[in-house]
């Protein structure tokens, strides 16, 4: 059966007939967005859309039914005086944690580590969560992302990751990003999730999945 490869978000963005011309389009290119169709008229309707994190989206409410696999990812540290910006010990607690569901089923994962800061729990986090899609093989499906870390989101929404790569893992004034190995395997790890959602949710506040892996990561930093 002829399929039609449809690239909205890629190094070249169009409709292919094989997935060689498609994977090519896609490889290492963070927040790729490609899917296979039965149909042109599929595919073309597919290249007309918009995805809910591009810049030219206008904001609309997400509903959570309408995927078939949700992730909640958070990152935390208890440097000392817990206070914003402040320098972390080397003996200072942090831990990560994820929590998928998926057609009645949940997987979570925690690991923390000593002097690490709340922004690299975060990122950790996400790349974790991803590796665990991967390994139960729910990377294909229909996935949302939530969490509360803008620092991780904007990297991601607001293209900063990809700006980062075509400069050599550089910012804009030629520093390097902090975490910058973390980005480096983010990056590589976006584009197996091929049909992805990104959005935020208040930390602490009313969302049980948040407050899920919340619990998650500060069970970690408990044992630590």
């Amino acid at each position: 059966m002829q399929k039609y490869y449809a690239v909205r978000r890629g190094k070249k963005t169009g409709i292919y007939r094989s997935w060689a011309e498609c994977k090519a389009q896609v490889d290492g290119f963070t927040g790729a967005r490609y899917k296979s169709f039965t149909t042109e008229s599929e595919a073309k309707a597919f290249m007309n859309g918009k995805d809910s994190y591009e810049k030219s989206a206008p904001k609309k409410n997400v509903k959570i039914s309408d995927f078939e696999v949700i992730v909640y990812t958070d990152g935390g540290s208890r440097n000392h005086g817990n206070v914003k910006g402040g320098h972390v010990r080397k003996d200072d607690k942090a831990a990560w944690a994820y929590h998928i569901s998926h057609d009645g089923e949940t997987f979570e994962g925690t690991d923390g580590e000593f002097g690490a800061t709340n922004n690299r729990m975060e990122i950790m986090a996400l790349i974790e969560s991803i590796k665990r899609l991967n390994s139960l093989s729910l990377n294909d499906r229909k996935v949302i992302f939530v969490l509360d870390s803008q620092y991780v989101l904007n990297a991601i929404n607001k293209g900063w990751l990809n700006g980062w790569k075509k400069r050599g893992f550089k910012k804009a004034d030629g520093t390097v990003p902090i975490n910058v190995e973390l980005w480096r395997e983010l990056d590589k790890l976006l584009p197996t999730v091929t049909d992805k959602t990104f959005e935020w949710t208040k930390g602490h506040a009313t969302n049980v999945g948040n407050n899920r892996v919340d619990e998650l990561l500060n069970q970690t930093m408990d044992k630590m």
